[in-house]
C-alpha cells in the first residue's frame, strides 16, 4: 500500500511562489496533485505518469511545475504567480499505474492513494 505524506503548505500573497512535497514510501507509476477549495468539488492539478509526462490543469498551466527526486521517492509541485484562487487544501495521489493514468490523468477516480493534504493560502 502506497503512504503519502504533503508538506510545504503556507499562506503567501498573490503573485508569491510556494513548493509543495509529496513522500511517498515508494514511487508510483502515476501520481499528482489535486487540490479542494473551500465549497468545491476536489479537482486535478497536475499528474505524472510512468512515462514522465505531464497533465496540467488549465488554470495552472505555465505556472506550476511538477518534478520527482527518485531517490528521495519524492513528488514536488512548485507554484509560482499564485492566485487568491489557487487556495485550497492540497493533496498528493498515487496509483500503480494503468491505462487510466494515461487516459483520465485529472480524475480522482484514476488514484486509489492519498495524502492527508497540506492547506494552501494565497492573500491578495
Amino acid at each position: 500500500q502506497v503512504q503519502l505524506a504533503e508538506s510545504g503548505g503556507g499562506s503567501v500573497q498573490a503573485g508569491g511562489s510556494l513548493r509543495l512535497a509529496c513522500v511517498a514510501n515508494e514511487l508510483s507509476a502515476c501520481m499528482g496533485w489535486f487540490r479542494r477549495a473551500p465549497g468545491k468539488e476536489r479537482e486535478g492539478v497536475a499528474t505524472i505518469d510512468s512515462d514522465d509526462s505531464a497533465t496540467y490543469a488549465d488554470s495552472v498551466k505555465g505556472r506550476f511545475t511538477l518534478s520527482k527526486d527518485d531517490a528521495k521517492n519524492t513528488l514536488y509541485l512548485e507554484m509560482n504567480s499564485l492566485k487568491p484562487e489557487d487556495t485550497a487544501m492540497y493533496y498528493c495521489a498515487a496509483d500503480y499505474g494503468g491505462s487510466r493514468c494515461f487516459l483520465d490523468p485529472l480524475s480522482q477516480g484514476t488514484f486509489a492513494y492519498w495524502g492527508q493534504g497540506t492547506q494552501v493560502t494565497v492573500s491578495s
